[in-house]
């Protein structure tokens, strides 16, 4: 029998990246997890990882109505949901100077007001004593240049795991937050490719442990988070070779 045998999870974000690592490791430990992102041809690709146990829908985390959609997928899949991953992000590297609106508001809709009304749509489908882990960031409570609006849609995610675990925990239902730091995914060859060797060099550089992270290490976090930190409520959980801490 594997660790999560019976088990059911939503992680938001996790058709690629972090997300996708978290869904496999939950998989191969016997849970079924939904997956969701924006692009079909990923979509395709982790539901062809993932097999059997794997679920893959297309939906919006800044469209509450793709929100209230997932919902009724959701329902219709699970009934009731053990562990909601709320990890659907993007990241957005301005310098203040040249911080547009559609940018700032594009960053807060999905990074922060998505998995608010995420964790709100699907709180009823939540069984009693689930857990819920919001992914947040290191650079929540760092100072990094051209990171403002980022860290900010970040930093109101990790005061989330304390107010929604205040208003869930009657049910037994925990929230906590869950911060990466350097983690190779990918994600800034997609995201700023002029500026990702530069980028990646300088993090590499400021590792206590001298590398980035692998996805894989970030999996057994969130299961941790989401299962096994049965009285644990509210915190922030930092996965980042201690360079936020050291």
């Amino acid at each position: 029998m594997s660790r999560y045998d019976g088990k059911s999870v939503v992680i938001t974000g996790g058709s690629s990246g972090l997300g996708l690592a978290a869904a496999q490791y939950l998989v191969d430990n016997g849970a079924r997890v939904l997956v969701t992102g924006r692009n079909q041809d990923t979509l395709d690709d982790a539901a062809r990882r993932l097999g059997e146990r794997g679920i893959a829908v297309r939906s919006d985390t800044s469209s509450l109505a793709d929100i209230e959609a997932l919902a009724g997928r959701v329902s219709d899949e699970f009934g009731t949901v053990d562990a909601l991953v709320a990890n659907a992000g993007i990241g957005s590297f301005d310098p203040f100077f040249d911080v547009t609106e559609q940018t700032f508001d594009e960053v807060f809709a999905i990074n922060t007001k998505g998995p608010f009304f995420t964790v709100q749509k699907l709180a009823p489908l939540l069984s009693d004593g689930a857990g819920v882990v919001l992914t947040t960031s290191i650079a929540n409570q760092t100072g990094w240049d051209a990171l403002s609006v980022y860290s900010a849609s970040k930093a109101a995610l990790r005061s989330m795991a304390r107010t929604l675990s205040r208003e869930l925990l009657p049910r037994g239902i925990r929230v906590n937050a869950l911060s990466p730091g350097s983690i190779d995914t990918g994600k800034l060859e997609k995201e700023v490719p002029e500026k990702a060797a530069a980028l990646k060099a300088e993090f590499q550089q400021s590792s206590p442990m001298g590398r980035w992270g692998h996805p894989t290490e970030f999996a057994p976090a969130v299961a941790f988070l989401a299962f096994d930190a049965t009285y644990v409520a509210g915190i922030e959980l930092v996965v980042d070779g201690g360079e936020s801490q050291l």
